[in-house]
């Protein structure tokens, strides 16, 4: 079938792939839902006690690893339909976690895939497919942009057989329980800045790493997979061979997870952008304001709702849209259509947890709905992967330099 410039070919969707969309939903609805207010209200052992059976679940059923190649245990599900999986897990707090394919555990499961030695791969990728063990990815560091990946302080000097790692990293997601790290550190200072830096694997019960503390986010320092972790490296020593792929080769693995990546963090939000929707229009139905008289009855609120409705239709198409053209053309050719969906759909999230807020009053302001930590956590989708700021240059400059 021929296509239509600038008109999305989306790719064909299995039989029997919408009544599976659906039945996560369901199983979402009736086995995570329920557990967030343990998260809510910071009872982490309850928590943790509870997750396993849903994990359970979440296994029989048949939506454990999504993302990954049936081979080493997933579903091998490609983008496009990996994106409408993370989507309906989005709607729960605890979605991703439940499925096994979490930020940043999905990507660094990517990595060691792709670039782990056989050795690596059963010390280290085994565990995570198997759900005893999370993982953290240390690049951001408090002294540089972390805009920019070229700028790290962070050194791993050869000593011989081994690396010997000094840097300080912070907000490193999940590093608060994590069985190792991936650490982003400078390996040859004299190189051009591309080739600079490599990915070294490092345990965290290696001599010399510190968890100095889990980063408030708003006043919520978090704990476990929901923590931002700074870390102090002193004299790390790791053998060479904890090295992913060759020396200098980091930034262009980092590269390598970010196309996929984002389209995981945009599904995702749209996710939370649907539930926080489903909220909201069903507070403005119930919450009476007079005698006969409710929420719905206000237009600004069913201006709100009409606006959140359209943005959130037309996020969604353009982030399948990208996920398709990455499938069918690769990461190159969709980087145009990356960046956009990077800014633009952390914006449509924010306006549509601002207006959930806002329709809820004093209750959105508090735990005793999900809408209030999205609003703490997710107003980072600004900000990680890149700001919105250098993703509307870089978009800028690119349509700027194309000559037709």
């Amino acid at each position: 079938m021929d296509t239509i410039p600038g008109i999305p070919a989306f790719p064909p969707v299995p039989d029997g792939f919408a009544g599976r969309l659906e039945r996560l939903r369901e199983l979402v609805d009736a086995s995570l839902v329920p557990l967030e207010p343990l998260l809510l209200a910071g009872e982490r052992e309850a928590l943790e006690a509870a997750l396993p059976a849903a994990r359970a679940r979440m296994r029989e059923e048949g939506f454990w690893l999504p993302q990954l190649p049936v081979e080493h245990g997933g579903q091998g599900l490609g983008l496009f339909l990996h994106g409408l999986v993370s989507e309906q897990l989005g709607r729960s707090l605890l979605g991703h976690l439940a499925c096994n394919c979490q930020a940043p555990d999905a990507g660094n499961m990517e990595v060691l895939i792709e670039h782990g030695s056989g050795e690596q791969q059963a010390r280290f990728l085994a565990p995570l497919l198997a759900g005893r063990a999370r993982s953290a990815f240390a690049m951001t560091e408090p002294g540089q942009a972390g805009s920019n990946p070229l700028l790290l302080e962070t050194r791993a000097v050869r000593d011989g057989g081994d690396y010997v790692i000094d840097g300080h990293k912070w907000f490193t997601t999940g590093a608060d329980g994590a069985a190792f790290l991936i650490v982003m550190a400078v390996t040859d200072p004299q190189a051009p800045p591309h080739r600079a830096a490599s990915q070294i694997l490092v345990p965290v019960e290696t001599p010399g790493v510190r968890l100095l503390r889990n980063i408030p986010v708003m006043g919520e320092a978090g704990w476990g997979p929901f923590s931002h972790g700074e870390l102090l490296l002193e004299g790390v020593r790791v053998p060479v061979g904890n090295r992913l792929g060759g020396e200098g080769e980091g930034f262009r693995i980092a590269q390598q997870r970010l196309g996929p990546g984002r389209i995981h963090h945009c599904m995702r939000w749209l996710g939370i952008c649907a539930r926080a929707f489903e909220l909201m229009l069903d507070r403005a139905r119930r919450r009476a304001l007079a005698p006969g008289r409710v929420l719905a009855d206000e237009g600004v609120v069913q201006a709100w709702l009409a606006d959140s409705r359209a943005e959130i239709d037309a996020a969604r198409l353009l982030v399948l849209a990208t996920a398709a053209r990455i499938e069918r053309e690769g990461q190159k050719p969709a980087r145009d259509a990356v960046s956009m969906i990077k800014f633009h759909v952390a914006g449509v999230l924010q306006r549509v947890l601002d207006r959930a807020v806002q329709v809820h009053g004093a209750l959105g302001m508090s735990d005793d709905t999900p809408l209030a930590f999205w609003f703490r956590h997710e107003r980072a989708a600004r900000i990680y992967d890149g700001p919105d700021e250098v993703h509307r240059a870089a978009l800028a400059r690119r349509l700027l330099a194309d000559p037709s």
